[in-house]
């Protein structure tokens, strides 16, 4: 059975998997979360950290090969790490993520983006190195299909995002061409538009990109279903 490695995206951390482990366990696989630096229970100050750190995180994380499985930011620094070491990536599936061209970084893509529905609810923090995203605001954009119990669980967990991981540029040296991408768009996100997923997964074969009416969180909102989706990508 496979491996997998699951990497959050902007303001969570590794507890945001924690239905999908224990599902993915269930099927024959193991499968480890990570928390980013300064994320989760990672006590790395904000201020210190930039997308390199997270590239790092990522790799350390990677004693064997395993199928990496990126949630929306972290595309961007997995996919670097998928590039400096593309023998330790088995498969990098990128879950409603930012999937980078060389040159691009978090905010660009954002930026780039169709619409821009995550702009009204950033708030920068006075100290200019992070941001959060505004409480009121972000149960419609990350969580409108989770169950109250599940919305609440989540919304306790958001740390400040530090900006310059997502404002600095990736390198990608081309060796990412080896790894095997697949893309699990999520049609009811409210956070990356669809159109936007769907302009980013145009670059992988049509057979690599799975559509689910999910929103930007199946981790909590579907599981058990994303378990499931994610071992049949895993099936050779």
């Amino acid at each position: 059975m496979a491996r997998f490695l699951l990497v959050h995206g902007a303001s969570h951390g590794a507890w945001c998997w924690r239905d999908v482990v224990p599902a993915l366990t269930a099927l024959g696989h193991s499968a480890t979360a990570i928390d980013l630096p300064s994320h989760g229970a990672d006590p790395t100050p904000a201020a210190a950290i930039g997308l390199q750190d997270y590239i790092d995180a990522i790799l350390a994380a990677l004693p064997e090969p395993a199928i990496v499985v990126a949630h929306s930011m972290a595309g961007v620094p997995a996919t670097g790490a998928a590039d400096r070491a593309p023998a330790s990536v088995q498969r990098l599936v990128y879950l409603c993520a930012y999937r980078p061209e060389d040159g691009d970084s978090v905010a660009s893509l954002r930026r780039a983006q169709t619409e821009q529905p995550l702009l009204t609810a950033i708030r920068r923090d006075p100290d200019g190195t992070t941001f959060r995203f505004d409480a009121a605001m972000a149960p419609e954009l990350f969580y409108h299909d989770c169950s109250p119990a599940d919305r609440a669980f989540a919304l306790d967990r958001l740390v400040p995002q530090a900006i310059r991981p997502q404002a600095e540029p990736v390198t990608l040296t081309g060796a990412i061409a080896s790894v095997p991408r697949s893309y699990i768009l999520c049609s009811e996100d409210r956070a990356i538009p669809p159109r936007d997923q769907q302009r980013m997964a145009a670059a992988l074969a049509d057979d690599e990109v799975y559509e689910r009416p999910w929103s930007h969180s199946p981790f909590l909102a579907h599981p058990e279903a994303l378990a499931s989706l994610l071992s049949g990508i895993a099936a050779p």
